[in-house]
């Protein structure tokens, strides 16, 4: 009677082995049906879209075919400035997208100078012939913060902006580190980060991705023009092209203003001063 037992009680734990991974292997299924992820491209088809971003001004790093993070970074720019959905993913539909995309207009030609469109949360390096080098970036929040105990607004300043203060490296200070910083209108700099997300995220500065930032920062030398707009405001500067003691003016009038600058205060707070060597990152 106990060896039948055991015998049975085997049988049953058997039964039930197979039901139980009959059902999971059912669900498993299901599962993969539904959640199912796009066909992975292949290496030629990654090169394609990388030389096709490259091309058109986006900026890649060396087109290696590989989706590394330049290519990610352009692919990022592409979505942003085509208003397309950033994924930062390389899917069939965005390879048919960069195929058929054309390449990113700067507001001015001429002369070398950088743009920042807040709008499509993008860079832009122009050169002479108009051509342009595009990467992402993210910018003030326009939201709030306290810092030291004071309230003050992560506002990205619009406006025409020359480029007078330089750093190399990693540079730390109180609201964060930024690496190869730029500096274009008191604690607002163009710098490197770490952190770059697909929308605005700063407290004032112009994130852009690390992989570019000595490039970005090799390019942008001090006196460089940088307009910063959005679809409300776009200032010009070709008259400080046209008539360089113009500019020679602006950047002299910024080196002898103070070394302090004022941030801008809330109804509740008063208007303070910082330093223009204190970035806000």
């Amino acid at each position: 009677m106990a060896r039948r037992a055991v015998l049975y009680l085997r049988q049953v734990k058997r039964i039930l082995t197979i039901f139980v991974l009959s059902v999971c292997t059912a669900c498993f299924a299901e599962t993969q049906s539904v959640g199912a992820q796009p066909p992975s491209l292949t290496p030629a088809q990654i090169k394609e879209a990388e030389q096709r971003l490259s091309d058109m001004g986006y900026w890649t790093g060396a087109v290696a075919g590989r989706f590394d993070p330049g290519a990610q970074s352009a692919l990022i720019a592409f979505q942003k400035w085509e208003g397309r959905s950033v994924t930062g993913q390389l899917t069939i539909e965005e390879l048919n997208a960069i195929r058929s995309g054309s390449s990113p207009k700067a507001r001015e030609r001429g002369y070398e100078h950088a743009e920042v469109d807040l709008d499509h949360q993008v860079f832009m390096w122009v050169d002479e012939r108009g051509s342009v080098r595009v990467l992402p970036v993210s910018t003030g929040t326009g939201k709030e913060y306290v810092d030291e105990g004071q309230t003050s607004v992560a506002y990205t300043p619009r406006g025409r902006f020359l480029v007078y203060d330089k750093g190399f490296g990693w540079e730390k200070g109180p609201l964060g580190s930024v690496y190869y910083p730029n500096g274009i209108s008191g604690g607002v700099a163009i710098h490197g980060s770490r952190n770059v997300p697909n929308e605005p995220a700063s407290h004032g500065c112009i994130r852009i991705p690390m992989f570019a930032a000595r490039e970005v920062s090799k390019l942008l030398k001090l006196g460089t023009i940088v307009l910063v707009y959005d679809n409300v405001s776009f200032v010009s500067a070709k008259d400080w092209v046209e008539n360089p003691k113009l500019k020679e003016a602006a950047l002299l009038n910024i080196g002898a203003s103070d070394d302090e600058i004022e941030i801008k205060g809330t109804k509740d707070k008063p208007v303070r001063k910082i330093g223009t060597k204190v970035i806000r990152a």
